[in-house]
């Protein structure tokens, strides 16, 4: 005769989304993800701890018992969205059949209409830069790693004989600062600059630099 234990069904486990006490990087990965429309919606000035924690549904004493302060929380919650953006804009340049192609793939990927609001972020994140030393390490360490992607497409099509360059790292320098530069104009709006006269821009950069 079997005891009332033996007859127990098994316990399955809870997923980590659902216990009461999660894991110490779950919890901070969802108070992150929840700042990320946050910051998008108001800036990085404009958010504070009680307005993650209401985001994350957590207490505010749940918040700073995960991080130092709400800039780190804002810093990291920035980064993950870059990376995001970034990784999808690598991801299709790494499918590309060549350097070229991956090159006309990041501009008409860098400037389209839904790209506005990553643009917004992202300056934001360079301003608060000035203010925060977690926002500038973050913001230096992305810019490493973009820079390295368009030196790698450059070194690629002029492995491939599509581009002439000496200095690829030098390239990705002043290709990166046109984007910010033609970004910024963008948003301003002043004068105007549309979508197609961005990409027009960084591919007449792309031709005078790479294919002369």
């Amino acid at each position: 005769m079997t005891s009332p234990a033996e007859r127990r069904p098994p316990r399955r486990a809870v997923d980590a989304s659902r216990r009461t006490r999660q894991p110490t990087e779950v919890r901070r990965r969802l108070i992150v993800e929840a700042a990320v429309p946050l910051i998008a919606e108001r800036g990085t000035k404009g958010v504070g701890v009680r307005e993650v924690a209401a985001a994350a549904e957590v207490s505010v004493g749940t918040v700073t018992y995960h991080f130092e302060s709400v800039q780190e929380v804002l810093s990291e919650a920035m980064v993950l969205h870059i990376e995001r953006y970034y990784a999808a804009l690598s991801e299709a340049a790494a499918k590309a059949t060549s350097g070229a192609e991956g090159l006309r793939l990041l501009i008409d990927a860098l400037f389209t209409d839904d790209t506005d609001q990553h643009w917004r972020m992202w300056f934001d994140y360079w301003n608060a830069g000035e203010r925060d030393e977690s926002f500038a390490h973050g913001q230096a360490e992305r810019y490493e790693a973009w820079h390295g992607e368009i030196q790698s497409l450059v070194e690629r099509g002029r492995d491939e004989g599509d581009f002439v360059c000496d200095d690829p790292a030098d390239f990705a320098l002043r290709f990166s600062a046109l984007a910010d530069g033609l970004a910024l104009r963008r948003l301003r709006q002043a004068p105007a600059l549309t979508v197609a006269d961005a990409r027009r821009h960084l591919r007449r950069f792309v031709a005078a630099e790479l294919e002369g």
